[in-house]
């Protein structure tokens, strides 16, 4: 016959206190991963389902940083300028992470590919890479682009425009400032002709920038940084 449980026994207090913290972390992750959700459907351009996973994985990181002890999350708060460059690399990271079982599976040569280096961009869906990105008419209607605008930073260089198939052209949203392309994109894609390069390093932590993401940098009018970080890119690569 089994011994009951003694209430006081430290081991069945201790699973007990395991199972309340556990409870209160799972409710603490749900709660911040609604709240991330509904922000995020604030905005137009988002769907649904993008929403609901972004709420799910902030509410993952919430939840496993208030389990930090004390000296840790005071050596994560001393690099906080680096913070945007080391989650985008965490979550490119699960990106592949997660694909990386059903490329396997498939086996198939296009799924290898998506989980190639970085030098192998060229080969891979725009959306599988370069963030949300959207087309002429998107842009006109929500943020009052017109296509004659759009088509003239396009010939003059002034603007990211990733090629989908055949002729078409998509842009990535994150390079748009109150309706008007960043300030040193420009500068950046007269450097980096390619433009599919030229926008994986703007969304990348460079090192030369101790480890900021450019296009964020030049957001914040920060120019002269980035384009001189972009030239010592373009020197490295044919030292």
């Amino acid at each position: 016959m089994t011994k009951p449980w003694n209430r006081t026994d430290p081991t069945h207090q201790t699973e007990l206190a395991y199972q309340a913290g556990f409870a209160h972390q799972t409710g603490f992750e749900r709660a911040v991963a609604v709240e991330v959700e509904q922000a995020l459907l604030l905005r137009d351009e988002i769907k649904n389902g993008d929403a609901v996973v972004a709420g799910k994985i902030a509410g993952a990181v919430a939840a496993a940083t208030i389990l930090l002890a004390p000296g840790e999350l005071q050596a994560i708060d001393t690099t906080l300028e680096r913070l945007p460059g080391i989650v985008l690399q965490f979550v490119r990271a699960l990106a592949a992470a997660s694909r990386e079982p059903v490329a396997l599976a498939s086996g198939g040569a296009q799924a290898r590919t998506r989980l190639a280096g970085n030098d192998d961009i060229d080969l891979m869906r725009v959306e599988d890479w370069a963030g949300r990105v959207a087309g002429p008419t998107f842009l006109e209607e929500n943020f009052g682009i017109s296509r004659s605008t759009l088509h003239r930073w396009q010939r003059s260089g002034k603007v990211v425009a990733l090629r989908t198939g055949g002729r078409k052209h998509v842009f990535p949203l994150a390079q748009f400032v109150d309706g008007r392309p960043a300030p040193g994109i420009g500068e950046v894609l007269s450097l980096m002709p390619n433009p599919r390069r030229a926008w994986f390093w703007l969304i990348s932590p460079v090192a030369g920038l101790d480890g900021r993401i450019p296009i964020e940098m030049l957001k914040q009018d920060l120019v002269a940084d980035v384009v001189f970080a972009a030239q010592n890119a373009l020197i490295a690569k044919f030292e």
